[in-house]
C-alpha cells in the first residue's frame, strides 16, 4: 500500500527527545526552529540518513564502500521513506577542469552540436572536449592558462647586483648563481640596476639571446636569470619542497594561455564556428544570451540536441544563474550558486517519488529573486515528489503546504515538536519563529561616523565595470544587489587591494578529534582543574597518555578492519566509550568525572567549572550563541554558520590591531532570533574598532548598517555598477530600496 506520510517514532539522534511527527508526503514541508533546535537533525540526520543507509544496503559491499557513508539514526521506527537527494549548500569546488558547462552537462550537448554541424568539420564530439587529449590544447593541457614568470618582480632596480638586486633564491652576493653573472666580467657589479643601460638589464634577464651590444659579450653556454630560474622552477617536474613553491607564489603569475588564450582547445577545434561563433565564444557567453543563440540553429539532423541544449540553458535562467558562463570555473561559484546548480541537475531527471531535501535554498538570493527558488520547489513537488526543506526565510515557509517547528530552543532546550501546520497558523502560534515574524526592526537614524576610509580603486574583476568605490572604516558596511549583480567581486577586490581577513563559513576543522575542548585549548586547564581538587597527578585526566583505557588506547571505540568490507566502529566494551580507566573516574569536580566534561555544554560549563583560564576561553563561543555546543561534539559536525561564529568568537577572543572583516552572509543558517545575536557580534567587532563589510540580502540585517553599497542594476553584465553609496535611509529606486519598502508595509499575514 501506498504511504501518504513519512511517519517517524521516538527520533533520538543528537539532541531529538523521543520526537514523533508524521511529514506528509508529495508535499512541500519547511522545517523551521532556532539555530541548534534540531531540525537538521530530523531532516537531515534521521530521513535523509535512514534513507540513504537502506538505499546503500541495496549494493554489493563493492559498491557500497565507494558510495557516501550514512550513520544509522537514532529511531525506535520508521516508514514511508523513499530514496532521497540532498541538495545542500557544499560548494561544488571540484578542480582547475570543472567548469559551469561540464557540471550541468550543457557542455556535453554544446560538444554534440559542434561536431555535428560545425563548419570546417573537425571530428568526433571528444575533439571539444578539454578534458580529454584529443581535444585539449597542448600549451596548457586544458587548463586555459599558463604559469608564467614574473619577471618585473625579479629585481629591485635600486640595488646593485653586489648588494643583491636579483631576488631570487641563490642570487645574493656569495651565493652560487651569484658567482656565474659576477664572474664573467660583462656586468658592473656595484651600480645600481636603475642606472644600467637597457641592453645591460636584458642581457641580464634574458643571457646571449637577447638583442643589443652587450649579450653578444656573454659565453654561448651562459643562461640569463629568466631562463635559469624557469629552468629549474617551471620545467623540472621534481616533488614541491616548501621553498620552491614559495619561490613560485613569490616570482610568478597565472596567465592567459598564449596559444588558446582561455579557449582550452587545441587549434582545429577552435576553428570550428556555429552560427558564425566558435566553441570558445559560446563559453563566454552569458547563459541566457547563449539560450537566445542556440534557438537559431534550425538543422533538422540535430533538433533533438539544440531542444535539450536550449530546456536546459532555459532552465539556468529561471533559476536565477542566467548571468554565469559556461566557462567559469566551479571552484568560483558561492554556495547558494552551488546549491542552484545542483537543483537544476535534478529538475531534468524523470524520477518520481523522489525526497527531495534543501538546506535553506533561499541563501545568496536577493528578496528580489526568491520567487524562481519557490516555483522550482513546487514543480519538484508538481512531479509527484516530497519536497523537504529547512529554511529561515518567511517567503518559503509561506508557499510550504505545511511548516513544521523543532524547539523550543536551541541544543537541550530543543529537540520537540512546537508546532505543525499552515504557515498562517504559524503566524498566530507561540512559538520562537511566530515570535520572530511579527517583530520589525527599522532602518538605523543614527548611524557610526566613520574614521576614514579605503578605496577600492578602477575594479573590473569579473563583470565589475571600472569600479572605484570608497568603504568607511570604524563602521559597519553592506553591500547589496541582487544575485551576479558583483557583490562578491567588489568583496574580493576589497580582499586583493587591502589585505582583509575573511571570516567564512568552510569548516573550523577537518580533524574528526577536533572538538570545542581541543580548538579553545582548555583540555590543560581542565586536567590541571582535576589534579587540583583531587590531589593527583595531571596526566591521569589524559585519555591518551596514562589515564586512558588499556584495551582502547583511550579512543572509546574499536577500529577493526574487516579487509574488502568496510571498517566496523565497535564501542570499547572494557570502558563503555568512557575512554578512561574506572580508578580515574572515581575523581570529580562538582560532581562530574573527567568522562562527564564532554557531555556539558559550553553554558553549563562556564558555570560549573570554576577556573578563569577554562572561563575565559569559553566566554566567547558562549557569547556568539554556541552556548548550546557539547564540549565533545566533534566540530566536523558544526553548520556553516556555526563556523562562522566559532570563527568570529576566536577573532573577538584574539585580535588586537583594527582590522578589516569580510563576511559573506553570515545570515546564513541563523533563525530570525538569532539574527539580533549577530548583530550584536558584528557591533562588538566595530566597537573593538574593526571594520566590517558584509555581503547581505537579509533586510534586517540590512537596516542596521551604518553604510551600504548597493550593486546592479541586474546581474553579470547587466550588473557591476554602483547604483547607490550612502547610509541606508537615503536609498531609493532599486531592486534593494523597493524590498526593504515593501517589507516594512507588510504584515505577517499578507507577506
Amino acid at each position: 500500500m501506498a504511504h501518504h506520510s513519512i511517519r517517524i517514532r521516538e527520533a533520538r539522534t543528537h539532541n531529538l527527545q523521543h520526537l514523533d511527527v508524521d511529514v506528509p508526503r508529495a508535499q512541500i514541508v519547511v522545517f523551521v526552529g532556532v539555530s541548534g533546535s534540531g531540525k537538521s537533525s530530523l531532516v537531515f540526520d534521521t530521513i535523509a540518513a535512514e534513507a540513504g543507509y537502506q538505499l546503500n544496503e541495496t549494493y554489493p559491499p563493492y559498491v557500497r564502500n565507494r558510495l557516501p557513508k550514512w550513520a544509522r539514526p537514532e529511531v525506535a521506527h520508521i516508514e514511508g521513506l523513499s530514496p532521497v537527494v540532498v541538495i545542500d549548500q557544499r560548494r561544488l569546488g571540484g578542480n582547475a577542469r570543472s567548469t559551469v558547462g561540464t557540471i550541468t552537462d550543457i557542455w556535453t550537448y554544446l560538444r554534440l552540436l559542434f561536431s555535428r554541424v560545425s563548419t570546417p568539420h573537425v571530428g568526433e564530439a571528444t575533439c571539444f572536449s578539454f578534458n580529454d587529449p584529443a581535444g585539449m590544447c597542448p600549451t596548457c593541457s586544458g587548463l586555459g592558462e599558463v604559469v608564467a614568470s614574473a619577471v618585473d618582480r625579479f629585481v629591485d632596480p635600486d640595488k646593485s647586483l653586489s648588494e643583491g638586486a636579483v631576488l631570487l633564491p641563490g642570487f645574493a652576493a656569495g651565493g652560487y648563481w651569484y658567482s656565474k653573472f659576477a664572474d664573467i666580467g660583462v656586468f658592473p657589479l656595484d651600480t645600481p640596476l636603475r642606472d644600467w643601460s637597457q641592453d645591460e638589464r636584458d642581457a641580464l634577464l634574458y643571457g646571449p639571446g637577447a638583442a643589443g651590444a652587450v649579450a653578444k659579450q656573454l659565453p654561448r653556454d651562459h643562461q640569463g636569470v629568466v631562463e635559469r630560474f624557469e629552468r629549474i622552477y617551471l620545467r623540472s617536474s621534481d616533488d614541491m619542497s616548501e621553498r620552491k613553491k614559495k619561490a613560485l607564489t613569490e616570482f610568478t603569475r597565472s596567465e592567459v594561455c598564449p596559444d588558446c588564450h582561455g579557449d582550452r582547445l587545441h587549434k582545429e577545434s577552435r576553428s570550428a564556428r556555429v552560427l558564425g561563433h566558435t566553441i570558445g565564444e559560446m563559453a563566454r557567453m552569458e547563459v541566457s544570451e547563449l539560450a537566445e543563440r542556440v534557438k537559431e540553429v534550425t538543422e533538422a539532423s540535430v533538433a533533438p540536441v539544440v531542444s535539450a541544449l536550449t530546456d536546459r540553458l532555459q532552465a539556468m535562467v529561471t533559476i536565477g544563474l542566467g548571468y554565469l558562463h559556461l566557462g567559469r570555473g566551479t571552484t568560483t561559484l558561492s554556495g547558494g550558486e552551488s546549491q542552484r546548480i545542483k537543483t537544476l541537475r535534478h529538475l531534468g531527471s524523470s524520477l518520481t517519488e523522489m525526497i527531495y531535501v534543501f538546506d535553506e535554498p533561499t541563501v545568496g538570493l536577493h528578496p528580489h529573486d526568491v520567487s524562481a527558488m519557490t516555483e522550482l520547489l513546487g514543480q519538484l513537488r508538481d512531479k509527484g515528489n516530497s519536497v523537504l526543506v529547512v529554511e529561515h526565510d518567511p517567503a518559503v515557509m509561506a508557499v510550504a503546504d505545511q511548516v513544521v517547528e523543532v524547539g523550543p530552543g536551541a541544543g537541550r532546550q530543543g529537540g520537540t515538536l512546537v508546532y505543525q501546520g499552515t504557515f498562517d497558523g504559524l503566524c498566530r502560534a507561540g512559538t520562537a519563529t511566530a515570535a520572530a515574524l511579527r517583530q520589525h526592526r527599522r532602518i538605523k537614524d543614527d548611524p557610526r561616523t566613520p574614521r576614514g576610509h579605503i578605496t577600492v580603486a578602477d575594479a573590473t574583476r569579473n563583470n565589475l565595470k571600472n569600479v572605484t568605490a570608497d568603504i568607511p572604516t570604524g563602521v559597519m558596511t553592506v553591500l547589496t544587489g541582487v544575485a551576479g549583480s558583483g557583490k562578491s567581486s567588489l568583496a574580493g577586490e576589497l580582499i586583493a587591494q587591502h589585505d582583509a581577513a575573511v571570516i567564512d563559513q568552510k569548516p573550523v576543522s577537518a580533524n574528526r578529534r577536533s572538538t570545542p575542548i581541543t580548538y579553545t585549548g582548555i583540555a590543560a586547564p581542565v586536567r590541571k582543574l582535576f589534579a587540583r581538587r583531587n590531589g593527583v597527578a595531571a596526566s591521569l585526566f589524559s585519555a591518551n597518555s596514562e589515564g586512558g583505557c588499556p584495551d582502547c588506547k583511550g579512543l572509546g571505540i574499536i577500529y577493526t578492519d574487516l579487509a574488502f568490507m568496510e571498517e566496523q566502529e565497535t564501542v570499547c566494551e572494557t570502558c563503555r566509550g568512557r575512554r578512561f580507566t574506572p580508578e580515574v573516574l572515581r575523581y570529580t569536580v562538582d560532581g562530574l568525572s573527567i568522562a562527564d566534561i564532554d557531555d556539558l555544554t559550553i553554558s553549563e560549563a562556564v558555570h560549573r567549572l570554576p577556573d578563569r583560564a577554562i572561563v575565559r576561553a569559553l566566554r566567547h563561543l558562549d557569547e556568539v550563541g554556541l552556548g548550546y555546543l557539547r564540549l565533545g561534539q566533534p566540530l566536523t559536525t558544526l553548520s556553516g554558520g556555526e563556523c562562522q561564529r566559532v570563527k568570529i568568537a576566536k577573532e573577538l577572543r584574539d585580535s588586537t590591531t583594527p582590522a578589516l572583516y569580510i563576511l559573506d552572509e553570515p545570515t546564513t543558517g541563523l533563525h530570525l532570533q538569532d539574527i539580533d545575536t549577530l548583530l550584536g557580534l558584528l557591533d562588538g567587532l566595530v566597537d573593538h574598532g574593526h571594520t566590517v563589510v558584509l555581503i547581505e540580502h537579509n533586510l534586517d540585517v540590512i537596516r542596521r548598517a551604518d553604510w551600504m553599497l548597493d550593486l546592479g542594476p541586474g546581474p553579470g553584465k547587466h550588473g557591476g555598477q554602483i547604483l547607490y553609496q550612502g547610509p541606508v535611509a537615503g536609498i531609493t529606486g532599486t531592486a534593494t530600496a523597493e524590498a526593504l519598502r515593501r517589507d516594512v508595509s507588510a504584515t505577517p499575514a499578507d507577506r
